[in-house]
């Protein structure tokens, strides 16, 4: 069974795609500064994580220009909607076949990067990510009552559904 920690991440990016649900492409594709784009925050999310478990977990790059278009530091491009939603789909697709694989013994490894152990454990780079996706989620949730929409999900969800140890 996968870890607890992959099923709270698995629940994150549910809740993720369930705040975005019935955002159009031009409020997806819309800055409104000092925040980034929807858009941006998609595809933002996809580099983080391509760089960990796709990249260094699997020495595989899907989209090699990804964390320099749309990583720490990038300048504030706004990819089309879709095109970010496709990325992030693709990229969690093969993302789960690596975090399926792991489990709850498994949070205190560390994966090897340039032939040295990473400082976090694999319990800490899945907390890191799982919070940089509430992180964003606070922030989408912002930018999505800033456009005026109502009727947006409240946080939390139906968490039950995942698995907490």
């Amino acid at each position: 069974m996968p870890s607890a920690l992959v099923s709270q991440l698995y629940f994150a990016r549910e809740e993720f795609q369930r705040l975005m649900e019935d955002v159009t492409p031009g409020e997806g594709e819309r800055t409104m500064p000092p925040f980034n784009s929807l858009s941006f925050i998609v595809a933002h999310l996809a580099v983080h994580e391509h760089s960990v478990w796709l990249v260094v977990a699997q020495d595989r790059r899907l989209y090699p220009e990804l964390g320099r278009r749309y990583g720490p530091g990038a300048d504030a491009a706004v990819p089309a909607w879709q095109e970010a939603w496709d990325i992030w789909q693709a990229v969690t697709q093969e993302a789960n076949h690596y975090l399926e694989t792991l489990t709850d013994e498994s949070m205190d490894t560390h994966l090897i990067r340039r032939g040295q152990p990473m400082a976090e454990a694999l319990g800490h780079m899945l907390l890191r990510m799982i919070n940089h996706y509430w992180f964003h989620l606070g922030e989408a949730h912002g930018i999505r009552q800033a456009l005026g929409h109502r009727g947006i999900p409240d946080f939390v969800g139906e968490i039950t559904r995942a698995r907490y140890r």
